[in-house]
């Protein structure tokens, strides 16, 4: 039996990661199953000039994810589409990522709004216990943001900021490497393998092919 993961991609500026995530998905074999928010095609727009069209999905997140999707095991649901297979627990999916979420997909999720599919698909994963990964952006955060984020805490999500960690490529980092290392912690956080970046082997400098006592310099 088919079950995806459901990754929602809401109107936060960071659609660079929500296309990251898809791309190391699909890359793993693993079936996924979209949902775009209204506020996140405008943002799509704006981020890459590509539109994101319900009735040309497939050809726009192609050319989104820069990539060919045949033979790739994805589905998308319209945002506004409450009756969708996401919006039930019956509905077998393995868990869902919402990427990057904004600061009112976070409230709505945590207060059970269900104003649309994307918050009404994390809420089900939520009472059904199964793995949710909300990956906030936004910077600096109010203090209704971080109850709301401490409520999908204790509610059972995973909260996972979109806060990229430097000792992979060092500070020469391209802006694909540090968002390749937020799509990556995302998945560590799925449990599913992946490559998107060097892990932390416990020596200074390795990761960057560098000696130890080199890295010890760099950081005088």
């Amino acid at each position: 039996m088919r079950e995806p993961w459901v990754v929602g991609v809401s109107g936060a500026s960071g659609t660079p990661y929500a296309a990251a995530v898809v791309r190391a998905l699909l890359d793993a074999g693993e079936p996924v199953d979209l949902v775009v928010s209204r506020a996140a095609r405008l943002t799509v727009l704006d981020e890459t000039g590509r539109a994101f069209r319900d009735a040309h999905w497939v050809e726009d997140l192609g050319a989104w994810l820069d990539r060919d999707l045949a033979g790739a095991d994805v589905r998308y649901w319209p945002a506004g589409d409450l009756a969708a297979g996401p919006s039930s627990g019956s509905y077998r999916v393995r868990g869902m990522v919402v990427v990057p979420a904004s600061t009112a997909a976070c409230a709505g999720i945590a207060i059970g709004l269900s104003k649309d599919l994307l918050q009404r698909a994390a809420e089900v994963n939520l009472k059904e216990r199964r793995p949710v990964v909300v990956v906030p952006r936004e910077t600096p955060v109010t203090r209704s943001h971080l109850e709301h984020l401490i409520a999908l805490h204790d509610a059972g999500a995973v909260v996972l900021p979109a806060s990229p960690g430097f000792y992979g490529a060092g500070a020469t980092a391209t802006a694909a490497q540090l968002v390749d290392f937020v799509a990556g912690k995302v998945l560590d956080a799925l449990g599913v393998p992946h490559t998107l970046f060097t892990r932390w082997a416990g020596e200074l400098g390795v990761a960057r092919g560098r000696s130890g006592s080199e890295g010890n310099a760099d950081r005088t």
